[in-house]
């Protein structure tokens, strides 16, 4: 086991020191966007502006043929762009696959000082994260990269949530986690084809009252999972976010998926399709009435202690962590979001 003093230690000569806290970012969406495909590249300088995330995807989704392509386009399109606040990330292929090497080595050579974070598809362990970590400080190193890049891990395969603690607390490069529900159904031989969201046929069935009808309620596939990666992620200070939600047709499922990750305590979602970037933008932005109300309870407490009633309702050191996490988050969006800021009147 590495020694504490050592921890924050650069794992290359030359590397830039690992963050002791996380950056300060709204990343309420990160939208996924096919480098390889030159008209979705020409968009992004304006799509950069309203999201907060910019994705490049090399991984699934990206045809055999087109690796190499994404790659190179990934690269043209950073090189191009203005970002401004809006997050830099990319989706690398799998540490099994053979375009992984050259994914790391020409991007960090090429644009490492503007990628914030590499998204790292279906992490079975530490040992993965510990691999690209090293992999990574050298490549810094060797660029002259003086801002660390962070790295996300997707959570995918049985083996990942069986080892999602020790993949948490692998590194401090370490920047959070994101529910790959289709990898991870496979993984589990789970029986469906849906991409995120609920089943029709999980579900629980009421009571039989004599004749009456039984009541019958659609359950959530991944209820447990996500919660198990949200405490991983909340115990070592990172990120959870849910992924993808494939079925496009259907906002409002999109929208209450979205909704119940937000409210277990994810930061954002993927957007695959943009008519999802608003119904992201809308779900993890907190609701104007909860900041003004936990507002109210953090002028009532200014140093958190005590207890007092507001509305009728006692309000005490845990209520006032609580309300501290919604009006912090709120201040971060309202500094990207003008429109929520009027909202929030902070």
């Amino acid at each position: 086991m590495k020694l504490p003093r050592n921890i924050y230690k650069p794992l290359a000569i030359g590397a830039p020191e690992p963050f002791r806290e996380l950056p300060v970012r709204l990343e309420r969406m990160i939208h996924f966007v096919p480098p390889h495909m030159e008209k979705v590249r020409a968009k992004v300088p304006e799509l950069a502006k309203s999201v907060d995330v910019v994705l490049g995807n090399l991984e699934d989704a990206i045809p055999l043929d087109a690796k190499e392509a994404a790659r190179r386009g990934f690269i043209e399109m950073v090189q191009a762009t203005d970002f401004g606040t809006t997050g830099v990330w990319t989706r690398v292929n799998a540490l099994n696959s053979p375009w992984i090497l050259d994914d790391l080595t020409e991007i960090v050579g090429s644009v490492g000082r503007k990628l914030d974070v590499i998204m790292l598809p279906k992490v079975e362990g530490a040992w993965d994260i510990h691999y690209l970590d090293q992999l990574l400080a050298q490549l810094e190193a060797k660029h002259q990269v003086t801002k660390p890049i962070l790295i996300h891990a997707i959570l995918e395969t049985a083996e990942g949530v069986k080892n999602v603690d020790d993949i948490a607390s692998a590194s401090p490069r370490m920047h959070g986690m994101s529910l790959g529900p289709a990898d991870l159904a496979a993984s589990r031989a789970m029986k469906t084809t849906r991409v995120g969201g609920g089943h029709p046929e999980y579900k629980v069935v009421a009571d039989a009252a004599g004749d009456a009808p039984r009541a019958v309620y659609q359950q959530d596939l991944w209820h447990y999972t996500l919660a198990k990666m949200v405490d991983a992620c909340a115990a070592n200070g990172l990120k959870a976010f849910y992924g993808p939600f494939g079925d496009f047709s259907d906002p409002l499922a999109c929208e209450t998926q979205f909704r119940n990750a937000f409210l277990m305590g994810c930061a954002g979602a993927w957007t695959l399709h943009p008519t999802q970037i608003d119904i992201a933008k809308r779900v993890f932005s907190p609701d104007p009435g909860e900041v003004a109300f936990a507002a109210k309870i953090l002028a009532a407490m200014p140093d958190g202690s005590g207890a007092v009633m507001i509305d009728g309702k006692m309000q005490d050191d845990a209520t006032w962590k609580q309300a501290k996490v919604i009006v912090d988050l709120a201040k971060i969006v309202a500094s990207k979001d003008p429109d929520c800021a009027s909202r929030y009147a902070l």
